[in-house]
């Protein structure tokens, strides 16, 4: 092997969300029964329209049961199947243990999810020794001693390490250089190459290309007649093409958005428009910890049959207060919304301005910004420091709507202490 080709390990913890709960299960409550090995899965809550199945164990594999379907359906292939309530606090907790010990072998490491990360191990040779050695020191050290278990994947980029990691579990290392693509890569269907989803699989068979294999010796320019863009990428990638690098630190954001599925249908405009003052909230305050502002303020409405719709409108003042975005996101709404029963809301912002913004003056507007800013300003502080719960306004009080929506809802910010 060439020396001085790069070296990318793309880590993922196998089964994270149900792994991370029978290790707690395990280690710290003292349950002899260990959810991997049981028929299970974690999954979220039916009553608040999150009931899909988020992780699964490997016996539950036998009755066909899927992540992202509905708990009905699996209950269905599976009645005696196992269910518990995702824990995104212990998540986060594990996710950084993962993270920290992946630091000890390489500064360069990227987290891409919550539950996988790239790793830079170029020259790292004469530390840890040769990429196998290495990813399987790795591998056993978080096992040993965090309790679960991993699959590394091996290449020159990050890309084929993604697709390595992905071949036969749990606790696995698989390389997949090059020059081993046709025979690892290649024979594989073509919804496993990474951004190939079920409408381009879809299009992609109609054109006769079932295997990664047909589709890297598919005519490029074929491919971009009927994809566009993305099939010169997916082609690319089907070549194991791939010159994006390892980044540790994340680039800065474009645009910030929250979103929230609403327990009940919504079918009046002031219950839809509390909501998106709870999500203003959020989407404010992460724009402000930011010390940033946004130009471009968008909605999106979910209807009760899943339609949906967006609009969008650039503002003459970037802005990151509360009432601003969401005076803006009502005003949208107003355009936007046909009267059907809501399901699903959210904002989202782009053009983002970094640092202090000059405000055009404006003869008509008699609103004190100033004042909005500081009164915004204090209460993040206080929130900071006394729990987000510590300052509501009042129209939240005796609301079923969550004055803080968006992101992980409340019911998921559970920490179990460890």
């Amino acid at each position: 092997m060439d020396k001085k080709r790069n070296v990318i390990f793309h880590v993922d913890v196998n089964s994270a969300f149900l792994s991370w709960e029978a290790v707690y299960r395990l280690r710290h409550l003292g349950v002899r029964q260990d959810l991997r090995e049981e028929i299970s899965a974690v999954g979220g809550d039916m009553a608040l329209r999150h009931g899909i199945i988020l992780a699964k164990s490997i016996p539950a594999k036998q009755y066909h049961i899927q992540t992202g379907e509905t708990i009905l359906e699996a209950l269905g292939k599976c009645p005696g199947l196992i269910l518990v309530p995702p824990n995104y606090g212990l998540y986060e907790k594990c996710s950084r243990a993962l993270m920290d010990i992946l630091r000890q072998y390489s500064p360069v490491v990227e987290p891409y999810s919550i539950d996988e990360a790239f790793v830079d191990m170029s020259g790292t040779e004469g530390l840890w020794g040769d990429p196998l050695t290495a990813a399987v020191r790795i591998k056993d050290h978080i096992r040993d001693t965090l309790g679960f278990t991993v699959n590394i994947g091996i290449s020159e980029n990050k890309l084929l390490a993604k697709m390595a990691s992905d071949f036969r579990k749990p606790d696995r290392v698989h390389t997949l250089w090059r020059e081993e693509i046709q025979e690892k890569m290649w024979p594989l269907t073509v919804s496993d190459l990474f951004f190939v989803g079920r409408a381009t699989a879809a299009r992609l068979s109609r054109l006769g290309i079932r295997t990664i294999g047909e589709l890297a010796q598919t005519d490029p320019s074929l491919l971009k007649i009927h994809l566009k863009k993305h099939g010169q990428v997916i082609w690319a990638f089907a070549n194991g093409l791939d010159a994006s690098v390892v980044q540790p630190e994340p680039p800065a954001n474009k645009g910030y958005g929250n979103s929230a599925t609403i327990a009940f249908d919504v079918t009046d405009p002031s219950t839809a428009k509390l909501v998106l003052l709870s999500l203003a909230e959020t989407v404010s305050a992460r724009l402000r910890a930011a010390g940033v502002r946004a130009e471009v303020i968008g909605v999106g409405i979910k209807s009760w049959d899943l339609c949906y719709a967006g609009h969008q409108m650039t503002l003459e003042n970037a802005t990151n207060i509360t009432a601003e975005i969401h005076r803006y996101a009502c005003q949208l709404f107003d355009e936007l919304w046909n009267g059907a029963p809501i399901r699903h809301l959210g904002i989202h912002t782009s053009r983002i301005r970094q640092g202090f913004c000059m405000r055009q003056l404006d003869l008509f507007d008699r609103t004190d910004y100033e004042k909005l800013e500081k009164m915004d300003s204090a209460v993040d502080r206080i929130r900071g420091r006394y729990g987000i719960d510590s300052v509501m306004r009042a129209a939240f009080a005796g609301s079923p709507v969550d004055h803080m929506s968006g992101g992980i809802r409340r019911e998921k910010r559970t920490c179990m202490g460890v």
